[in-house]
């Protein structure tokens, strides 16, 4: 139905068909001044760069409406459609319409749907590195009229609002699941602000919680990557070996990893099951609770009960405390030559011991929570690619006439 109407109103008005220009006689381009050393945390006017970031920036270059794509990295699949002040950065290219012919709303849509085939072609390679003026100077855009331009928007605009709408609430829902968590597990006042549970710190803790240093609950041990160089140590392995690709594929608690090592890579035994696993080098603060006998790489510290502590914390219960810890790690990091978690404050850094009974609560609320969380970052990512790929579809069938 709406390609049919668009198809209408090119049969009405361009029976002759539609008129194409290169984009150089439709506007001016060129690139900016700046480098990534300009940009400002929290910068007046935002700063274009060669990514999608948008960073900051106290100075701008350009005050108009114009289209930025990168010079290096992401060709054809960057876009950002800029209208005020704005930096630049020395590898980026700002498009600037010198025309009437053309809106950049317009412009800009066609040439998501269009520009990224045309480089490819230009550099007969799948994959393009950089690109260079003439380049987008010779790009041809096929230009209707502008009712047909402005409906073409209108629709396209309308598949963008959605997928935006799906994103906000998806980050919403998220936002709120930290809060609760977070409110759960702040027990420095002496109460979390959720009636059950702070009747039950009053009845059952009236003189307040037990605080423990987190190393005399848990022994720490360094992950590590058996040799390469020893075929037999990954060849038909039976013991999990984990690394960020597992948390950030299949979530915060594992039995199962996407690699493993043989017996013969393991130095000495396996760390126990029900181990805490968090990222102390390079991606620092992203930890999971392990429920098997297992290994991990060395970006990760091993955290497993003492003994005498088996009885007194439910590891289920660390788990989700150790968000509140990922905050702190990564305020408390070293950085000579590359970060590193300093270890002696984290080893020092004092944790909460409510009894089994509150902490069991706690988990359930949580549990709670995250399955409600998990099924809307389940549904809703599904429903953004949906309307995604629907939103492509019509964009590509509406531009290439």
């Amino acid at each position: 139905m709406i390609l049919n109407r668009i198809e209408k109103l090119i049969e009405e008005m361009c029976p002759d068909g539609i008129q194409e220009k290169i984009l150089s006689d439709l506007a001016e381009i060129g690139t900016g001044k700046s480098n990534t050393k300009d940009a400002v945390k929290n910068g007046i006017y935002p700063f274009y760069v060669r990514s999608k970031e948008i960073r900051r920036s106290n100075k701008y270059i350009y005050d108009e409406e114009a289209i930025v794509i990168p010079g290096e990295g992401g060709i054809g699949e960057i876009f950002h459609l800029v209208n005020g002040k704005y930096n630049l950065h020395q590898r980026a290219y700002r498009i600037h319409l010198n025309t009437k012919l053309v809106s950049i709303e317009y412009l800009y849509y066609y040439m998501m749907a269009n520009f990224k085939e045309y480089i490819i072609l230009q550099s007969f390679n799948a994959t393009v590195s950089s690109i260079r003026k003439p380049m987008i100077e010779n790009f041809y855009v096929k230009i209707p009229p502008l009712e047909i331009q402005n409906k073409i928007v209108e629709i396209l605009d309308n598949f963008t609002e959605l997928e935006s709408e799906l994103e906000s609430e998806l980050e919403s829902r998220t936002k709120q699941y930290d809060y609760y968590r977070n409110k759960l597990l702040d027990f420095s006042k002496g109460y979390v602000g959720v009636p059950r549970i702070d009747e039950m710190l009053a009845e059952i803790c009236p003189n307040g919680l037990t605080y423990k240093v987190i190393s005399e609950v848990f022994n720490f041990r360094n992950g590590y990557t058996p040799s390469k160089k020893k075929p037999e140590y990954w060849q038909d392995g039976n013991v999990p070996w984990f690394r960020m690709e597992d948390i950030r594929k299949n979530g915060g608690i594992l039995s199962k990893s996407i690699q493993y090592v043989n017996y013969k890579g393991v130095r000495g035994i396996p760390f126990p099951p029900n181990s805490i696993i968090v990222g102390t080098t390079a991606t620092i603060g992203i930890h999971a609770l392990i429920t098997v006998e297992s290994l991990a790489n060395q970006q990760f510290t091993y955290l497993f009960l003492k003994d005498q502590f088996e009885n007194i914390m439910d590891m289920k219960y660390f788990y989700y405390y150790m968000f509140v810890i990922d905050e702190w790690l990564k305020n408390n990091v070293s950085t000579s030559g590359f970060s590193i978690v300093n270890m002696k404050n984290f080893k020092s850094l004092s944790i909460p011991i409510p009894p089994l009974e509150i902490q069991n609560e706690i988990v359930k609320i949580l549990d709670t929570f995250s399955e409600y969380t998990t099924s809307l970052k389940e549904g809703l990512p599904a429903e953004i690619e949906a309307r995604r790929k629907q939103y492509e579809y019509y964009r590509n069938k509406l531009l290439t006439f």
